[in-house]
């Protein structure tokens, strides 16, 4: 608690705004709200009527995150992006499927010995189908627009990884003079193929890969994308001890701006296309 305080105080002294009750506000900006979902992944981003999910966390926090969703009034999600089948990503993502009206879901392709047969995944698979929502391969360069945002897709490169967390989808989303980079649980090989494909670029935003693990967030990368801001998702005193320390310092040497929902809940950043407006739920 006492960490808790001090990580707010100090996010205050640097312009950020705390949330109000409600957490989620509208905005015709592009507003982009990563949603405390423990530890897991959830990402909601929206601009001028437009919008995308990337995640939704276990299945076990579904539930809060369509709660969070109906407070923002949304009934329709115009994409729902996968990053990679594991449960602290996707866990509950067929309860969202089956609660909102989808557009087109987007998922890394999946070599056939990495497909999962956990429950979690085949029941999002029914949901899908029962719905006749058709699943998108991710296709690196492909280009979204999100109101008057672009969400480009920079990974994954190959097709057989061995390895999931290196399916992970990234985007790099671009508003005017803000870009926000999200890769998932993606690891240091997927991030070397994101730096050779050479549509990286220094971004305002990092969602930092895998919740902080020493497995991603390398130097090289880093080095490349140069983030003013760091947002790290994980959950209040996780066994795994995301953010690892080695990467906190790592990235400090870019930015001591680094943001965390096990300290501050959600937290939602808001770019009209110059600056950056930060509100935290605690």
């Amino acid at each position: 608690m006492v960490a808790a305080a001090i990580a707010v105080t100090i996010l205050e002294q640097k312009g950020c705004i705390p949330l109000s009750e409600n957490t989620a506000e509208v905005s015709d900006n592009l507003v982009v709200n990563f949603i405390d979902v423990g530890q897991g992944d959830c990402i909601y981003l929206s601009a001028d009527g437009e919008n995308m999910l990337i995640d939704c966390g276990e299945a076990s926090e579904a539930e809060a995150v369509l709660s969070y969703l109906d407070k923002l009034g949304v009934k329709r999600l115009d994409y729902v992006v996968a990053t990679h089948p594991h449960s602290d990503h996707m866990g509950g993502m067929s309860e969202i499927v089956e609660a909102c009206d989808i557009g087109e879901v987007i998922m890394p392709y999946l070599d056939d010995g990495d497909i999962p047969t956990t429950r979690y995944f085949e029941k999002f698979l029914e949901a899908c189908d029962e719905k006749g929502i058709d699943i998108t391969d991710a296709e690196v360069g492909a280009t979204i627009g999100i109101g008057d945002a672009q969400a480009k897709i920079i990974a994954p490169s190959s097709r057989d990884y061995g390895n999931a967390n290196n399916y992970s989808v990234g985007i790099l989303l671009s508003h005017g003079s803000n870009d926000f980079i999200f890769t998932g649980d993606a690891e240091a090989l997927a991030e070397e193929e994101m730096i050779e494909s050479g549509m990286l670029k220094e971004v305002e935003v990092y969602k930092v890969g895998h919740h902080g693990s020493d497995t991603s967030s390398s130097e090289e990368f880093l080095e490349v994308i140069s983030p003013e801001y760091a947002v790290v998702m994980c959950g209040e005193g996780n066994s795994y001890g995301h953010p690892h320390d080695e990467i906190v310092e790592r990235i400090r040497e870019y930015t001591d701006e680094i943001l965390r929902t096990d300290l501050c809940g959600s937290i939602v950043i808001e770019s009209d296309g110059n600056e950056l407006e930060i509100r935290t739920e605690r």
